[in-house]
């Protein structure tokens, strides 16, 4: 080898290490489908599936500030089908904290505003199934909590899953 191919191979093996490395803020987009699954008042308990269908599709941005902490806003449109008439029916604001918890698992506490006049907050447990160079595909717990606009408090169970890139 020739001492000019000796810096070549050092210089390209520096410069790979270097751009390999994960520095922060870093910034990941993501997009998903949620289900909520059952929803919970002091009036009714109600499943999804049950008389109607009602889907949701988180799009968001992570901000992670350091590998220990970072922020993320969501946007949420959802669409109800009740007796063969689906329409928007919602749309929810979610700006939250991020926290990874260990083995593919994170939590993200979030805030909640929608535009149905509701608010509240939703904390999140993700886990990321399968990592790829380009994306990773991750399912998620949400676990929402909603007031105001004059009707009762709600606590949802949800199943969301997406991809992240």
């Amino acid at each position: 080898m020739t001492r000019i191919t000796k810096i070549i191979f050092l210089f390209l093996l520096f410069f790979k290490t270097a751009y390999s490395q994960t520095t922060y803020p870093k910034i990941n987009g993501y997009v998903g489908i949620m289900h909520p699954i059952v929803t919970f008042s002091e009036d009714e308990t109600t499943t999804n599936f049950d008389g109607h269908y009602v889907v949701a599709f988180p799009i968001g941005i992570n901000l992670w500030k350091t590998s220990k902490i970072g922020f993320s806003f969501e946007i949420v449109p959802t669409i109800k089908d009740e007796a063969g008439v689906s329409k928007s029916s919602n749309l929810t604001f979610h700006p939250g904290v991020l926290v990874p918890l260990g083995s593919g698992f994170s939590f993200a506490g979030r805030a909640a505003f929608e535009t149905s006049g509701r608010y509240g907050f939703t904390p999140v447990f993700n886990k990321t199934l399968i990592k790829s160079e380009n994306c990773s595909y991750y399912a998620a717990l949400p676990l929402p909590a909603r007031f105001g606009n004059d009707k009762p408090a709600t606590f949802t169970i949800g199943f969301q899953f997406g991809v992240l890139f």
